[in-house]
């Protein structure tokens, strides 16, 4: 099994974004999903595998914060 935490993407280059995780910023295939700056994403293996709301990855990130 895997756990996402959700990135917010703050830069699209062609099918390459980087995502902001918690402050760490990482470069990630965005082939696969369409996404928008602003918007977040799960990835796994440097793919983001779904692109999400703000509002559905708050709550992921509350989750995460309950279980901290």
């Amino acid at each position: 099994m895997c756990v996402a935490y959700p990135g917010k993407v703050v830069e699209i280059d062609g099918r390459r974004a980087k995502a902001d995780f918690a402050g760490n910023v990482v470069d990630v295939n965005i082939g696969v999903v369409d996404v928008r700056v602003g918007d977040y994403v799960l990835v796994h293996a440097g793919l983001a595998i779904e692109a999400m709301s703000e509002e559905k990855a708050r709550l992921i990130l509350e989750a995460f914060e309950d279980i901290r």
